[in-house]
């Protein structure tokens, strides 16, 4: 359906009525520039001129539907929410996933498939509830400055909106609900707690890292079409070391090729990426793949992850499943407990071994399906209990330096002292805060 405005008869009373902003399906081929599929640099809104410095990540960004590769069910979902859009109920999509997974070209290219005006908005401007009343609610409320013509509203990086503290996300999800056009936001960890209240308003797409192949394909056509001579084995390494980002790929490929020496093929490091908690979990629990240097990439230690994953087991796994996975989880405690004891730590590998490649194979086959992962609930008894002995502790030093004692002694006896330590002149003497006080109370 032709989205250009229509200019009324002028022998009829009445203007034609408005058409649809949002077509039931995108403008056919004829109504739309050429076809971008091939890896050819086409000029877009967001592009930067066509220079001899401009950076290929910009250069070969996908415009269209048809040049995005990977990514086919987050295109359809897409399709979808656009088309049905003055019906859907969730009035916005939160796209998800690591970086240079094309998240922002996505929306670009859907804008473009269904000739909608795009208002760019990043969300590091638009922090707190001032700023979004500012800049996103007018451009939610009013319409495209072209007659009958759709806009989407595109938030990059919302995880960079506060949170309650300061009402932006409030007024997000307020302005989300309240919103005549279609709002899509991209971020890279969508399950952070603070994300909790758009989530529930959003549909959610995950758009997932390319396979290593994807991204050496793409890269042998660039290569191609920038007359960079093909060296296999190097394209390969570069695609490797990306770990699914295309734009690292890219940036990379050119640092290469505007170097003396480009086609060094000892590319082999990984990318240094921290691994999102969650990213692990579903790794482990959804895969059956050998994963004994998934939590390299993470900054928690074992013992944490332990805790996350013992915390997690029973939502993914049951029956013999749940059986096998928690024999694991006992065995890398078990490990665990004689590193601590003896210091023995030649004994971590076991750990490690037990609590990764042990859960990963607990499991018949890999799983399918989404799961809420939780916060395991022993880091906060651990911590509740530390600060309860560091109370104890701090207490036992006042008593012992007023009982010319030991604190070691004190401690041991401070349960015994307690209906003492409780009158108000001895806890005045000893100066007692006021967490100490209450914690003899209890």
């Amino acid at each position: 359906m032709p989205l250009e405005p229509q200019t009324p008869n002028p022998q009829s009373p009445e203007p034609p009525p408005p058409q649809n902003q949002y077509p039931q399906e995108p403008p056919t081929p004829n109504q739309q520039n050429p076809n971008p599929a091939t890896l050819e640099p086409t000029p877009s809104q967001n592009q930067i001129p066509n220079t001899p410095y401009q950076p290929f990540a910009e250069k070969y960004r996908a415009t269209s539907f048809s040049s995005l590769v990977g990514q086919d069910t987050a295109i359809e979902t897409i399709k979808d929410f656009i088309q049905n859009f003055p019906k859907t109920k969730k009035r916005a999509l939160l796209l998800h996933g690591p970086a240079g997974t094309g998240k922002t070209s996505i929306a670009l290219a859907a804008a473009k498939e269904f000739d909608l005006e795009v208002l760019e908005l990043n969300a590091s401007d638009l922090r707190n509830r001032a700023q979004l009343e500012e800049r996103l609610k007018p451009a939610s409320q009013q319409q495209s400055l072209f007659k009958n013509k759709g806009k989407i509203l595109l938030m990059d990086e919302v995880d960079g909106v506060t949170g309650s503290d300061r009402g932006g996300i409030p007024e997000l999800v307020r302005l989300i609900k309240e919103t005549k056009h279609p709002i899509i936001m991209t971020c890279n960890d969508v399950w952070q707690s603070k994300l909790s209240p758009v989530r529930s308003q959003s549909q959610l797409i995950e758009l997932r890292p390319l396979s290593t192949q994807t991204i050496a394909a793409l890269l042998t056509k660039v290569s191609l079409q920038e007359s960079i001579k093909e060296n296999q084995h190097f394209l390969n390494q570069i695609a490797i070391k990306s770990q699914g980002d295309i734009r690292a790929a890219l940036n990379d490929l050119q640092a290469y090729a505007s170097g003396d020496n480009p086609l060094d093929p000892d590319v082999d490091e990984k990318r240094d990426v921290e691994e999102s908690i969650f990213n692990i979990l579903k790794k482990i629990f959804k895969d059956r793949d050998d994963v004994r240097n998934l939590f390299d990439s993470s900054s928690l230690s074992l013992d944490e992850i332990l805790l996350w994953i013992e915390e997690n087991t029973p939502r993914e796994y049951h029956n013999e499943a749940l059986a096998k996975a928690m024999l694991a989880l006992a065995n890398a405690d078990r490990f665990r407990g004689r590193i601590y004891k003896n210091q023995s730590w030649r004994f971590l590998v076991y750990q490690n071994l037990f609590q990764s490649n042990g859960i990963s194979f607990a499991k018949p086959a890999p799983l399918d399906g989404f799961t809420k992962y939780e916060r395991p609930k022993r880091i906060l008894k651990i911590w509740l209990n530390n600060q309860k002995i560091a109370k104890k502790k701090t207490l036992a030093q006042k008593l012992a330096r007023h009982t010319h004692t030991n604190t070691k002694r004190a401690l041991k006896d401070i349960n015994l002292l307690k209906p003492v330590l409780q009158q108000t002149q001895v806890q005045e003497q000893l100066r007692l805060s006021d967490d100490e006080r209450a914690f003899l109370e209890k």
